[in-house]
């Protein structure tokens, strides 16, 4: 009977416990999954969401992200990115998708700050990043994609925001 308990509590402990990706095979899988293919803007977008969260100290379902898409981007996949690795959502109102367009010379900006309230962050992926994210879709499979782009430094600017 002590055992069947003991089972009953690692498997309630553990179902509770949300899921994440924490390998870069899974990263894949889940950007596929969620996007429809794993392009080099995936990755950004998972690599803004991840610093994001650990620069705001944030769990799970805390976040709030505001994007702005440029006409310079051939779409927001960045979002998509960005929405697994801090587990915001359209549905939940924790992404949104601004009507209005991001700077010129840039792909992206992108707000990010705690639902509780409090200072964010602002990330900007320059225009000039388009060439290497695009020679990456061109000459490396999903993996070399992901390592390409964990790598790479410069892809996008962070500075707080109030």
């Amino acid at each position: 009977m002590l055992r069947s308990v003991a089972l009953l509590f690692a498997f309630f402990a553990l179902t509770a416990t949300p899921l994440r990706a924490e390998t870069r095979e899974e990263w894949i899988t889940l950007g596929a999954r969620v996007h429809g293919g794993f392009g080099s803007f995936i990755p950004l977008g998972i690599k803004i969401g991840l610093d994001a969260v650990t620069r705001l100290k944030a769990e799970p379902r805390q976040l709030l992200v505001t994007y702005y898409d440029s006409d310079l981007s051939p779409c927001a996949c960045f979002a998509d990115g960005i929405a697994i690795a801090t587990y915001s959502s359209i549905g939940q109102r924790t992404l949104s998708i601004a009507n209005e367009k991001a700077p010129r010379h840039t792909l992206a900006v992108i707000i990010i700050r705690p639902r509780q309230g409090g200072h964010g962050l602002k990330y900007v992926i320059p225009a000039s990043a388009l060439p290497r994210l695009g020679a990456m879709n061109k000459t490396l499979d999903p993996a070399g994609r992901y390592d390409a782009v964990m790598s790479e430094e410069n892809l996008f600017t962070v500075e707080a925001f109030q």
